[in-house]
């Protein structure tokens, strides 16, 4: 669980002549995800770079496709605490040696992104895209960076000109993202669709967007259409955990608690993602075992704070965390940080008006409601929640119509 251990180093470190700049070592896989058919080849070709970058301190490219590989390493590993540090120092390194480096530049921006330090990466993305204007990579970062900072109608708009210049997996998926958050389900499915037919069937990306697909499903109630995502993609990737996860929240809405525990416990074995221990803690709940769910809570809250060590922003997830485990003032304090910092998103919104609806202050549930609901999403459990708040106002007759369109988009969501 601790992603911070020292890697196992697959080629001898590279340090680049006339610089103290060591290049970071691969970090070695384990178990299944070390019997991915695309292992050997990436060790081999992370070995070739460092020897490049060896006889080549003043080369950036090697440097650069070291950076992508690692990028790809830490979605498939999930060792982001040791991956982006690694990361960004390639890519400082870089930039160093050339300061207007667009890679470089919109690559940092990339990992800023992940690490939740959206300001910083949509200023990065704008200064890439000054660079170079027609790239569409950089739009993608300026669509997920405008989305989280809560600048939806921008989003939409780098999304669309993302669009115009390269039809992709990674343009449709934006596009479904962004279809979801102004509440048109069926839209945002037929996108992914799109987006999951554009994918190498068993890449990383591949297997995110059916996974992606799998979870809309879900949402929406469709948990058989859901399960064949999943099965689809453990059958040409027997090692994506986020599959195993979304099998395991399927067992959880039938009632299969000891299935979706094994299940979970097997994702958790493959990669240190925090939120499959969270699913554990909330089975544990629903069994009655508050000691064992209040031990797992604990866990994932310790696994957060690594993430925060490692550059990562966290305070959104442990808002949530402690709004669950009834620590509310807790839940408070890291809500209205990320308010700070994000005002118009709507989970953040969402969020603090829960917290704020747990603490009988529903005054201040109902004005972060709203901003919640300002892109019209038909989030199940958002509109459920917001239907909560109106009825404690004694708003009976909207709050019920918020929970009965809740019900009508996903029936089997609880509060």
């Amino acid at each position: 669980m601790n992603s911070c251990t020292d890697p196992k180093k697959t080629g001898s470190e590279a340090t680049a002549t006339g610089s103290t700049q060591e290049i970071p070592a691969l970090f070695e896989r384990r178990g299944e995800l070390a019997k991915a058919v695309e292992w050997p080849r990436t060790r081999a070709k992370v070995d070739d770079l460092q020897n490049k970058i060896r006889k080549e301190p003043g080369d950036v490219k090697p440097r650069l496709q070291l950076a992508v590989i690692y990028l790809s390493e830490a979605r498939i590993t999930g060792e982001h605490p040791y991956y982006y540090p690694a990361i960004l120092a390639i890519l400082d390194g870089v930039l160093a040696m050339d300061p207007k480096n667009f890679e470089a530049t919109t690559f940092k921006s990339s990992v800023k992104m992940s690490q939740h330090q959206f300001a910083e990466a949509r200023e990065l993305a704008e200064k890439a895209r000054q660079l170079n204007p027609s790239n569409a990579y950089v739009y993608g970062v300026l669509v997920d960076a405008n989305v989280e900072l809560g600048n939806y109608d921008e989003a939409v708009a780098m999304s669309d000109k993302m669009q115009q210049l390269k039809p992709s997996l990674e343009s449709y998926s934006r596009a479904s993202y962004l279809r979801e958050i102004y509440g048109n389900y069926p839209s945002s499915i037929e996108a992914m669709k799109l987006a999951v037919q554009a994918g190498l069937p068993g890449s990383e990306p591949y297997c995110w967007s059916k996974n992606i697909l799998g979870h809309l499903y879900e949402t929406t109630g469709q948990l058989d259409e859901a399960e064949k995502q999943y099965a689809g993609i453990l059958s040409v990737r027997p090692s994506y955990a986020f599959a195993l996860a979304g099998q395991a929240r399927i067992q959880k809405a039938r009632k299969e608690y000891a299935k979706a525990l094994a299940t979970l416990d097997k994702a958790a074995g493959i990669m240190p993602e925090f939120s499959f221990h969270e699913e554990m803690a909330e089975i544990f709940a629903l069994q009655g075992d508050r000691e064992k769910a209040q031990k797992k809570f604990a866990e994932v809250v310790t696994m957060l704070n690594e993430d925060a060590r490692s550059g990562h922003t966290v305070d959104l997830e442990l808002c949530k965390l402690y709004t669950k485990t009834g620590q509310l003032d807790s839940a408070k304090v890291y809500g209205l940080k990320e308010f700070g910092k994000r005002p118009k998103n709507i989970d953040v919104n969402h969020a603090l008006a829960w917290v704020y609806f747990n603490q009988n202050n529903l005054e201040k549930a109902q004005e972060h409601m709203q901003i919640a609901l300002k892109t019209g999403s038909k989030n199940p459990e958002l509109l459920q929640q917001a239907g909560a708040i109106e009825v404690a106002l004694g708003h009976v007759e909207s709050g019920n119509k918020l929970v009965a369109q809740a019900r009508k988009i996903n029936p089997n969501v609880v509060l």
